[in-house]
Order: C-alpha cells, then structure tokens, then sequence
C-alpha cells in the first residue's frame, strides 16, 4: 500500500465518496458588492434568475451531494431556512475565511467535505472531478481564467494571483503577485476538497500559528502557508461554467453573458468540464 502521507487505502475511497458533504462558506459581508449586500449576504444575490446559494445547491445535488451546511456570520438570520444545517461564526466581522472554515469542524474532522465558497457559481462535474480526485487537500483550478479575467478587469494582472503546479499536478504556489501573465497556470476557483484526516492535520498546523495571524488568514493563505510545511496538495485542472462575484460590476456582466446564452467565455481546448 502506498505510504505517501495524502494517500488512502483504495478500499476505503468508495466509502468516503458515499459520505462526501458540502461545506458553503457564508460568513462574509462582501464589502464590495456596495449596496447590493447592505441587507442581505452575498450569497443571496442573484445572478441569471437564481441566487448564488441556489446555484450552488443544485450544483451538490446533480453531484450526488446531499448533505450541505452553510457556515454563517454577517445576516445569518436571513439563511436560517436555507439549509438543513448550518455552522455559524460569531465573530465573523474580525476573523477571516479560515476561521469561518474552522467552524464545520464537526463535519471536517468525520466527513470527506467538499468545502465551496459562497460567492461563486460551478457545476456538477466540477464537484464530482474535486471529490474523485486522490489526496488528503485538493483544489481546483480553471483553466479558462484568463479570458474572464480580461473581461472583468482592464489588467486583469491587478487581481489575478500565482498559480503553479508541477508534472503530476502538485500545488508550488499560489496566492502571490507577478507581472507576467503567461506563468500563472489556472486560478484557485473557491473549491476544495478535505479528507478528515488532511482537515485534523490542517487544523493542528493552525494551532501554532499566533492567534492574529490565524485571525487574519484567507484559504489562499492558508494553502501557500501548508506548501512551506511540505504539504502535497492535488489540483485539478477544469473548464466550464464558473463565475465569482467579486464587484458590482461582476454581476453586470454575468447577466449579460447569462442572458445571451454566452457559454463559451467559460471553455477553451485541453480540458474537460
């Protein structure tokens, strides 16, 4: 049997794809929508005639994902009947996304989790490719980010972050700045995938880290922090309908490409939904 440290039995892989669960992070205000966020979480705005939540809802259902949690904060009462089960961070306003994440250790430390952030629109395939995948920590990471990048933002090199991989499609980096385009190899799109035993390792790494530090830290963050401890963390690689809603005007423009019927700024050769 393979030893290697995010491996696991095989017999064992079936019976953790049976138990998979969905963790959407809600917990955020999303300063950045303006207005549009003022009364209501991020999530619950609309995008096509749907709400992101109910984008993602359907997309753990066609997945063969039934039991979601949402990990509440900022108006969480307003998400009280959104789902089955829900997590909820009291102190959301001064803490980050990790800290939000810590919060489902419940599910995290029992379940394979599919962890899914709550401003984002994907597909099934996506989640199922995610949660087929080997590891103990694996991302995903879009290959067509570029084109949507250069239709979002006027340098799309002001937002876009460090994406590299090796041969076998092993995280280097992420999370970082450059000036060339061209070495970024796909974007971290929202998505990971834990195994209970890659959460509890996670989770005593988070333990030394200074309590401000562990306060402040984004999964981007987190993920490049656990590359410098020697961490595998598996990618993989997809295409396909994907949309973070980031800026007022990122809801402008994906209604219009939802209006036309606009797919093909989400595809591009060489990978597969």
């Amino acid at each position: 049997m393979d030893n290697h440290p995010n491996s696991i039995p095989i017999q064992l892989e079936a019976v953790f794809a049976m138990d998979t669960r969905g963790i959407i992070l809600a917990a955020g205000r999303g300063s950045r929508m303006g207005e549009l966020t003022t009364a209501q979480p991020k999530c619950l705005l609309s995008l096509g005639g749907r709400t992101l939540l109910d984008w993602q809802l359907a997309a753990f259902r066609e997945a063969g994902i039934h039991q979601v949690a949402l990990v509440t904060g900022y108006q969480a009462e307003s998400l009280a009947d959104k789902a089955p089960t829900s997590f909820h961070n009291p102190d959301w306003a001064a803490t980050n996304m990790v800290v939000s994440l810590t919060h489902a250790r419940a599910w995290l430390q029992q379940y394979p989790c599919v962890v899914c952030y709550a401003d984002i629109v994907v597909t099934a395939p996506m989640l199922q490719k995610l949660q087929a995948a080997p590891g103990e920590l694996v991302i995903t990471s879009h290959q067509c980010w570029r084109q949507i990048w250069e239709a979002r933002f006027a340098n799309p090199l002001a937002d876009a972050e460090t994406f590299r991989v090796d041969s076998n499609g092993t995280l280097l980096e992420i999370g970082g700045r450059t000036d060339d385009i061209n070495t970024i190899q796909g974007q971290f799109m929202g998505l990971l995938y834990f195994l209970p035993s890659g959460w509890q390792r996670a989770e005593k790494y988070l333990q030394t880290l200074p309590e401000d530090v562990r306060r402040r830290l984004d999964m981007t963050g987190l993920l490049a922090r656990l590359i410098q401890q020697g961490w595998q963390i598996g990618t993989v690689a997809v295409d396909g309908l994907w949309m973070e809603l980031d800026r007022a005007e990122d809801k402008i423009l994906y209604d219009a490409w939802l209006a036309a019927g606009d797919s093909g700024i989400f595809h591009c050769q060489g990978t597969t939904p």
